[in-house]
């Protein structure tokens, strides 16, 4: 019998048009508490969220798309979503954590480069995705995009300390309910048969 996790992960979409209405206190403090509940290697603290909503929603959307750019918008009803929340992740802090007498001997104490997989990026996804189930549980709509060349921006107008990272932006809001997907969203999910490979490639 399915699991609500699994119901959570097949009805999970990417929403880009949502109603202005604000969210409850109970379901923000739901999705940030799911953010914090995400692994974390090492146990390493080091995921901080930038939390948006009210005014300095527009304030963000002011800072990465200029009001002059927004008649070819083609998601104007993102730009509603009452709620923003920017996750940052810090490699310095990963860095200092496996530098510890209990973690030293992973050889990972000394530099971000001597990771061969990121951690912060790995975790710092894990919190995304916590959102996201968390925000189809509630009810809610929500998107991850990508900040891409806007980070350093978002970071200043927000008081962002140097050395953070964002991995993009989550937008969080009750669906409108006339979302027009990406084009990205016409390539579907893989099937399973071609992705998944029992024991040998």
């Amino acid at each position: 019998m399915p699991s609500e996790a699994d119901r959570l992960l097949a009805a999970r979409r990417m929403c880009r048009d949502f109603l202005p209405d604000p969210l409850h206190d109970d379901d923000v403090d739901a999705l940030v508490a799911a953010a914090l509940g995400a692994p974390a290697a090492g146990n390493t603290w080091a995921l901080d969220l930038l939390v948006l909503d009210g005014p300095e929603v527009a304030r963000y959307w002011d800072t990465t798309l200029p009001a002059a750019d927004r008649p070819s918008f083609p998601w104007p009803g993102l730009l509603l979503a009452p709620l923003l929340v920017v996750p940052y992740v810090d490699a310095d802090a990963y860095v200092d954590r496996y530098a510890q007498a209990d973690k030293a001997h992973t050889g990972l104490g000394g530099r971000a480069e001597d990771w061969t997989v990121p951690y912060w990026w790995v975790d710092g996804g894990a919190a995304v995705m916590a959102v996201l189930l968390a925000a189809e549980g509630r009810g809610l709509g929500a998107l991850f995009f990508g900040q891409f060349d806007h980070e350093p921006a978002v970071a200043a107008a927000f008081g962002v300390p140097a050395g953070r990272r964002a991995l993009g932006t989550l937008a969080v809001g009750r669906p409108a309910g006339t979302d027009r997907p990406s084009r990205s969203a016409r390539r579907g999910r893989p099937d399973p048969r071609d992705r998944v490979h029992r024991a040998r490639w």
